[in-house]
């Protein structure tokens, strides 16, 4: 999301303060400057130090064709709305005017597929409004839901006008029943305006907007219970994701189902001079049925807070972007947790980060918390602060209850005026939500996240890990477990080409897929891709908890699909239970004397770091010798040089320090008179380029030539010096004598001259 305008810290920043630093040292006299300046260019380093260092993605995937299973139509763009049906063994796919019933287990093939435009009439409406006739006066699939009956709710923004109708799948076709409905307050306007949506007992919960404009933002259930158009209720909200916690199921106390919404929006209670947007999380109890005098038709129970993900020492907060709600069968609601992705707010950070909040902290925060209250300051000032006062009974937000009911109170239409005006003026809870052990699971630098899916799988160990896969808005997927202690980054996988952001992620356990929309198309990854690993060295340092090494078959493969015991370390990465060496592959190369040869050495891991030997022994580079990245580069190559070269990966993990030999080379130099001037077109890279003695002697020619031209400009610009003085009166003695030798020859010439005159005169 896009930072609003004109956004300022609260408390000073690591900017601020160098730059409050910067324009004061400014008037300090004539050595200021260049400290300030100093200090100036210390900033990047500054903020560096402040925000640390992610880790990186141990492996980096470029796009291919094989990494994903890929869907598109040609001229339908925008697949940014999914819904499973695992049941019949299809992913519904929503784009702008289109809906795609596609196979789960292979999305590129199609099953079906029905229209849904706009009528020429809405368009010219559309157009009539402002609204762009190619991009927004379309219609754009925004909400897809299952009912009861199997049949499938969907809406769309049909030219800024909201529809809904009910979808059904039969005999292998979409179609649609029924007269399309009225969508306002269910879907967006605006098509390229977050939203949030699900459904609850075929009743439709969804934030968005009400009116054209989008200026009018609701939280509304399908029996037109909503929020009140108060700045305190909600206050330019950007809408994420709402979900159901079923809090009621087994519940001691009575209490309710939830539905939970996450969101930002700018915050009523900092005191700034410009708008400060925060991220929030708010709930609503499904029971809920609105007061009887106060808050008719309103929810009685519409609570919020604030949502932290500490970020290093960012000071504006990070804002929420997507969260997901994993939850374990077997066990109670509480022990459910959510997963959230944040990005900063301004652009001069490229951090994104994933937080973690366990649903029993979130409950409580809402059950016990204090709540914020507006006070008048300084005539028509507002400031909100902790509420201290007395709290009415039954508790304002709170589900009809056990409690309640034991006071008469059987629904929210029965709630005391005193509880009902309470909650109307004072919805912001004080706590705000802290993630587990008070900072991020994951923190990284690049393209921002977008979306995140969360699968919890049993390794080998017979331990369970999650495993966050993260879309980004570079059309990448990040795959990363969390062991417990820290969060390791396995891989980050390019599946759309051109890059561009997800939109949206699904999860399907039962065929152990991802599914991923952008602009151009869907695409299917697999939970497990062991096969991009090619030894077990390589296979264990991933500590992929889907994956691990069998030692029968010598090869990387799912745990769930093998019946052996596999070697596997996901916790510490201990490569020493590998046993045996894997093959190396061999490469020769030749060359002749002179020569510029690469041996190139791609790594299996951003991890690891290249080291080269050469006849058994280790090498550093040098002048000659230089060790990039990804090759060894030997310059003015000479017969000694022949040999065995030997390319290995070192990486570092908890358990140690592991090798991994990555190929090798047999390099050989022809010498001249061999008859063998055949070059390899790998080590053929410039067999024309000078010897270094060659560009020594260049070097050499070229600082005695400026030597020479400095001192002729020297001796020019300052000819009255002693030692230019002589030179002068030697030149002006030359010219003297040059000019008396002219004077003798042409008088010698004439006096020839004349004799030869009278010489013919005697004659004639």
């Amino acid at each position: 999301m896009p930072p609003a305008a004109g956004l300022v810290p609260v408390r000073a920043s690591v900017w601020g303060t160098i730059k409050s630093r910067f324009l004061r040292d400014r008037t300090k006299g004539a050595m200021q400057p260049l400290l300030s300046l100093g200090v100036f260019c210390l900033l990047p380093v500054a903020l560096t130090l402040g925000e640390g260092s992610p880790q990186s993605p141990r492996k980096s995937v470029p796009y291919h064709s094989d990494n994903a299973l890929q869907f598109r139509e040609e001229g339908v763009f925008n697949y940014s709305t999914m819904l499973l049906r695992e049941d019949l063994g299809l992913l519904v796919l929503g784009a702008r005017e289109a809906v795609f019933a596609l196979n789960l287990s292979d999305i590129s093939q199609k099953h079906s597929s029905i229209k849904w435009e706009v009528a020429a009439k809405k368009v010219k409406e559309c157009e009539d409004k402002g609204k762009d006739r190619e991009t927004e006066c379309k219609n754009y699939i925004r909400i897809l839901h299952t009912m009861k009956n199997g049949r499938m709710y969907v809406c769309g923004t049909n030219a800024f006008d909201p529809e809904c109708g009910y979808l059904d799948y039969k005999n292998e076709s979409l179609t649609f029943e029924e007269t399309k409905k009225d969508g306002k307050g269910k879907c967006p306007f605006d098509p390229f305006q977050r939203h949030a949506s699900v459904m609850v007992d075929d009743q439709l919960y969804s934030a968005t907007s009400m009116n054209f404009l989008g200026s009018e933002p609701i939280l509304i259930r399908s029996d037109q219970m909503r929020t009140e158009f108060k700045s305190s209720w909600l206050y330019e909200p950007n809408f994420v994701s709402m979900t159901l916690v079923p809090e009621g199921q087994h519940s001691k106390d009575g209490d309710d189902d939830k539905v939970y919404l996450f969101f930002s929006e700018t915050a009523v209670e900092f005191d700034s001079y410009s708008k400060v947007v925060v991220p929030r999380v708010a709930r609503v109890c499904k029971g809920d049925r609105g007061g009887e005098r106060t808050l008719q038709t309103k929810w009685t129970s519409f609570l919020k807070t604030r949502i932290d993900c500490p970020v290093l020492n960012s000071k504006l907060p990070y804002l929420i972007q997507d969260s997901y709600l994993w939850c374990d069968a077997t066990l109670n609601w509480e022990s459910c947790v959510f997963f959230a992705v944040f990005t900063p707010q301004l652009e001069s950070s490229d951090l994104s980060a994933v937080c973690a909040y366990k649903m029993s902290d979130i409950s409580k925060v809402f059950s016990q918390g204090k709540y914020k209250t507006p006070v008048s300051v300084e005539t028509s000032y507002v400031k909100w602060v902790m509420y201290n006062g007395r709290v009415p009974v039954p508790r304002p937000g709170a589900c009809i209850n056990n409690e309640a009911r034991n006071l008469g109170i059987k629904e929210s239409r029965y709630l005391p005026d005193q509880t009902l005006q309470f909650i109307k003026d004072r919805p912001l809870l004080d706590q705000a939500v802290e993630p587990i052990e008070g900072r991020p699971l994951l923190l990284r630098r690049g393209a921002s996240f977008t979306r995140i899916v969360v699968d919890q799988v049993q390794a080998a160990d017979g331990h369970k890990y999650h495993v966050m896969f993260i879309a980004t808005e570079k059309g990448t997927m990040l795959k990363a477990v969390n062991s417990g202690k820290e969060t390791f980054n396995i891989e980050e996988v390019e599946i759309f080409q051109p890059p561009q952001p997800i939109k949206i992620v699904t999860l399907s356990n039962a065929k152990g897929q991802i599914y991923a929309g952008a602009d151009s198309g869907a695409a299917q990854i697999p939970l497990a891709s062991c096969e991009r690993s090619s030894s077990c060295v390589d296979c264990v340092l991933a500590r992929d908890p889907y994956c691990g090494w069998d030692s029968t078959e010598e090869k990387c493969v799912s745990v769930s699909s093998s019946p052996r015991k596999l070697i596997q370390s996901v916790t510490e990465g201990d490569a020493s239970l590998c046993t045996g060496s894997a093959s190396v592959k061999s490469v020769g190369l030749s060359g002749r004397p002179g020569d510029k040869l690469q041996l190139s050495c791609l790594s299996p891991s951003n991890l690891g770091k290249g080291r080269w030997e050469r006849r058994g022994k280790v090498f550093a580079s040098s002048p000659r010798l230089q060790i990039l990245p990804d090759e060894l580069v030997i310059l003015n190559a000479t017969a000694d040089d022949s040999g065995h070269y030997r390319c290995s990966s070192v990486e570092h993990s908890e358990a140690g320090e592991f090798t991994t030999a990555v190929v090798d080379y047999e390099v050989r130099i022809e010498s001249p008179g061999s008859g063998n001037d055949s070059l390899t077109p790998a080590t053929r890279a410039q067999t024309d380029c000078p010897s270094v003695a060659g560009l020594r002697a260049a070097v050499a020619l070229l600082v005695i030539g400026l030597t020479a031209l400095l001192a002729w400009i020297f001796y020019e610009a300052y000819p009255s010096l002693p030692w230019t003085k002589k030179s002068q009166t030697r030149r002006i003695y030359e010219e003297e004598a040059a000019q008396t030798t002219a004077r003798s020859e042409q008088a010698e010439s004439k006096l020839m001259m004349s004799e030869a005159h009278n010489s013919n005169s005697n004659n004639n």
